[in-house]
């Protein structure tokens, strides 16, 4: 019941404002309008324990509920669950006074959150990122730059993850009314509504009352986020994958070539069949993420292994997708070209399909592969 009124929300209210913005960044005001929508529904939300003024939804449950919206809308989707990811660091390991702040805001869907750690020449190696933060007085000096950060243009507050000494990692939070950054969106290939871009902090004064969590302390809470990013990458990518699917059916089954529906040719159906069977398996294996993420604890090998079979699945889904529909697979008269787009561009955030494969291979062999050869001999002789 809860998918099926969230779907007709989303048919009503939600695609008719995004139809003519999927090739650029929502502006900050139909964002906020779009995350207003769809926060009565769960989204953006859910994952917000009651007393944190928010639904106490499962992961599974909200899961269900964002991969149905990535169906329908992928880039909603995606700004909505950075934004509660956001939210949840501050109910996490927020003080009392920054709760009372912040949280009533994201409860009811009137603040959208984002989270900037990527930087430029780190990539997914986050203990070498540059930014800094310098204790001044009764605050902070921060001073870098942050790159391919999802909502950077339209979040009202922010989680920024700083150096704080030389192997000491600290999350602030900034508040876009009172802190003064630079912010720009950057062009992309695909998932164009949701915006991406960069964060520039210079010399920034920032009052200790801003300090998320301890000093030293933000390295495990950003790589627990990771865990959950991955799945509900994996549940935007599932999303576009049966989108490609259920578009390719359709279209099978009106399009007639030499007399007969197209749907009765048999490399058609192998298509079809094949982009069954993918999408399901990419199903499957984010389920299994998401009952991991319930049951509490690490779950690096389910959240690895679903985001980067998920990911990769939709890619080859929706070129499949493309192919079924010939040549206007690659017009814009159809949906196909633009979910191979947004599939293709889910192979690179929240850790690539390579990193996620040696995360995968480290979980089995119990040897790192982030090490190098040398390390991880090292490793296996210990």
């Amino acid at each position: 019941m809860a998918i099926d009124s969230l779907r007709r929300c989303i048919e009503a209210e939600v695609l008719p404002r995004v139809r003519d913005n999927w090739n650029r960044a929502f502006s900050s005001e139909l964002a906020h309008e779009l995350l207003q929508i769809v926060h009565p529904y769960g989204i953006g939300a859910g994952w917000l324990p009651e007393d944190g003024g928010g639904m106490g939804l499962s992961y599974m449950t909200s899961g269900l509920l964002y991969k149905e919206l990535s169906r329908l809308a992928p880039d909603v989707a995606g700004m909505a669950y950075v934004s509660e990811g956001a939210a949840m660091k501050i109910y996490r390991h927020g003080t009392e006074e920054q709760k009372a702040r912040f949280l009533p805001g994201f409860a009811k869907g009137r603040l959208l959150g984002c989270g900037a750690v990527t930087e430029p020449g780190t990539g997914s190696n986050v203990r070498q990122l540059r930014t800094r933060a310098v204790k001044e007085g009764a605050g902070w000096r921060l001073s870098g730059e942050k790159i391919f950060i999802s909502n950077a243009t339209v979040a009202d507050v922010l989680t920024v993850l700083a150096k704080t000494g030389e192997k000491e990692f600290t999350i602030f939070l900034l508040d876009r009314s009172e802190h003064d950054f630079q912010s720009r969106e950057i062009e992309k290939l695909g998932l164009n509504g949701w915006s991406f871009g960069s964060l520039v902090f210079q010399d920034l004064y920032v009052d200790d009352a801003f300090r998320l969590g301890g000093v030293g302390s933000a390295l495990s809470e950003v790589m627990a986020g990771f865990e959950r990013a991955r799945v509900w990458v994996a549940l935007i990518a599932t999303g576009i994958a049966q989108a490609a699917l259920e578009n390719s059916v359709a279209y099978a089954r009106e399009r007639d070539q030499f007399g007969v529906p197209i749907a009765s040719h048999q490399l058609v159906q192998r298509h079809l069949a094949d982009m069954a069977a993918e999408t399901e398996a990419a199903n499957l294996l984010t389920l299994k993420a998401l009952a991991k993420l319930d049951q509490g604890g690490r779950a690096d090998m389910p959240s690895s292994l679903a985001k980067f079979y998920a990911s990769e699945a939709a890619v080859r889904v929706a070129s499949r997708a493309v192919q079924v529909h010939g040549a206007y697979g690659v017009t814009r008269e159809f949906p196909v070209e633009r979910h191979l787009r947004n599939a293709r561009m889910l192979t690179i955030p929240d850790g690539t399909t390579e990193i996620n494969q040696l995360i995968v291979g480290r979980e089995l062999t119990g040897i790192s592969a982030f090490l190098g050869a040398a390390g991880a001999n090292k490793q296996a002789a210990s």
